[in-house]
């Protein structure tokens, strides 16, 4: 009989950097084959009793088949007004652990009034937080 490792999901959060007062929140499945990301925000006015948008869902792989092995393809599997940052999550990501990986969103930077600089930063933190726990896996 063949054992199989089961997922073990990691709840992961922290603050975003320069966003006052709002914590970013990742639940991250690594998979042999892929992983899978969920991104969400809370501030300390949210309620635990309002409901948040699901945000997008983005599905992104390594293009090994191109001489250019820093792109990725990726696909909307759910629309909202996250898309652009999903799939740039979702992109970065699948380019760096060299497999397919699946990311939900509902943290969306206009929203939380969040400037470029500090969308950027925020974006880096994920990303680097993610690539820790992948790098620790592996």
């Amino acid at each position: 009989m063949t054992s199989h490792l089961q997922p073990h999901p990691q709840e992961i959060s922290f603050p975003l950097p320069k966003a006052l007062h709002t914590t970013a929140h990742i639940h991250l499945t690594i998979l042999d084959t892929c992983a899978t990301v969920f991104l969400a925000t809370s501030t300390p006015g949210d309620s635990g009793g309002t409901l948040k948008p699901m945000g997008s869902f983005v599905y992104a792989m390594p293009d090994t088949q191109r001489t250019n092995s820093r792109s990725a393809i990726s696909t909307t599997l759910y629309n909202s007004p996250s898309v652009e940052y999903t799939t740039r999550v979702a992109k970065i990501l699948a380019r760096r652990m060299g497999i397919p990986v699946y990311v939900g969103c509902s943290l969306d930077p206009t929203a939380l009034g969040l400037t470029v600089e500090e969308e950027m930063e925020g974006l880096a933190k994920i990303v680097d937080v993610i690539m820790a726990r992948w790098e620790r896996k592996n």
